[in-house]
């Protein structure tokens, strides 16, 4: 199976696609001044974007790993901007950690795997 590899840098790439599913690096919000709701929605549409144009969606989620700043202070906030952002009846596997950022002003940073469409039929 070919590999195709989407916004590649030196360092790594946005979206990798193979085997039937696509692999997102760590998507982070563009505006870094905003609280954790503003970062979550960005990121999340970040995330939207990607998945889009490897041609999947958030329908097909597999996997999320959410790394927060502070999970103490962030959990509430991010969870409240997820669950909206997620469609009913398709929660991936989630893994939410505190981890220390690369950046002081970054709060979150969500890594995604999805399933790309199949042609045998619908997600259930």
């Amino acid at each position: 199976m070919p590999i195709r590899r989407l916004h590649t840098e030196t360092r790594y790439s946005e979206a990798v696609i193979h085997n039937g599913a696509v692999y997102l690096s760590g998507q982070l919000a563009d505006d870094l001044t905003g609280d954790i709701r503003q970062q979550t929605r960005e990121t999340l549409a970040s995330i939207e974007r990607l998945l889009d144009e490897a041609g999947t969606s958030k329908a097909r989620l597999l996997s999320a790993t959410i790394h927060l700043k502070d999970i103490a202070g962030d959990y509430a906030g991010m969870n409240e901007v997820w669950d909206a952002w997620l469609p009913s009846g398709t929660a991936p596997a989630r893994t939410t950690v505190q981890a220390l950022m690369y950046a002081p002003d970054v709060r979150v940073e969500i890594t995604i795997v999805a399933a790309m469409p199949d042609l045998a039929g619908p997600v259930l």
